[in-house]
C-alpha cells in the first residue's frame, strides 16, 4: 500500500482534516469521525491523534490563524458612543448589551444590592435614554397622575390641581442640569 503524501505541515490529508476539525468541534471523537475514522474507532483515534506533539502544534497554528487583530471591546463602546451621541437609543442599549456579554459579566452578580445601588443605575439608565424620554417615563408613572377614567371625586381633582401647581412651579429646577446656578 503506497504511503500517503504529506502536506507542509508533515501531516497527512487525514490528520490535517482531523486537525481542522478538532479546531471547529473542540471534540476530538467528532473530528476522527469528520476526518475519515470509522465510528467505532473514533474515539480511541482522536484520543491517541491529540497526544501527537504533531498534531497538537497544527491545533495551535490553526487556531492562531483564527484570531483576530479587531479588538471587539473598543469596537463596540465606540458604537456605543456614536449611537448615544446621535440619540439612537436603542442602538446605545444594544450596544450595552453586548459589552455585558463580551466582558462576560453576569446579570445576577451585577444586580443592584441596595437602595443607593439600584438610584445609581436609574440615573444611569436615564442618562442613557436622555432629558426628554426620561421626563416622559417619569410623567407615565402610575403614581405621578392617576388616568381620567379613575378620577371620579372632589378629592382627587383637588390632589391633581395641587400636583399640576407643584409640577408648574418645581419643573424648571427638576429639568435644570445638576450643578447649573440661574
Amino acid at each position: 500500500m503506497a504511503k500517503e503524501e504529506l502536506d507542509g505541515n508533515g501531516l497527512d490529508t487525514k490528520r490535517e482534516k482531523f486537525c481542522q476539525a478538532y479546531v471547529l468541534y473542540r471534540n476530538a471523537t467528532e473530528a476522527a469521525k469528520a476526518a475519515g475514522y470509522s465510528e467505532r474507532s473514533a474515539y480511541n483515534q482522536g484520543s491517541r491523534l491529540l497526544k501527537s506533539p504533531k498534531i497538537q502544534e497544527r491545533i495551535e497554528n490553526l487556531e492562531k490563524e483564527m484570531e483576530t487583530n479587531i479588538d471587539v471591546i473598543s469596537e463596540i463602546e465606540a458604537q456605543y458612543k456614536y449611537a448615544k451621541d446621535n440619540n439612537n437609543t436603542g442602538s446605545a442599549l444594544k450596544a450595552l448589551e453586548l459589552l455585558s456579554r463580551a466582558k462576560g459579566k453576569d446579570d445576577d452578580e451585577e444586580a443592584p444590592k441596595t437602595v443607593k445601588e439600584l438610584e445609581a443605575e436609574i440615573i444611569r439608565s436615564l442618562e442613557i435614554l436622555g432629558e426628554q424620554r426620561a421626563t416622559a417615563l417619569f410623567l407615565a408613572c402610575s403614581w405621578f397622575v392617576s388616568p381620567p377614567d379613575q378620577v371620579d371625586d372632589d378629592d382627587s381633582d383637588d390632589e391633581e390641581a395641587e400636583v399640576d401647581e407643584l409640577l408648574e412651579e418645581n419643573l424648571d429646577e427638576l429639568l435644570e442640569e445638576p450643578g447649573d446656578d440661574q
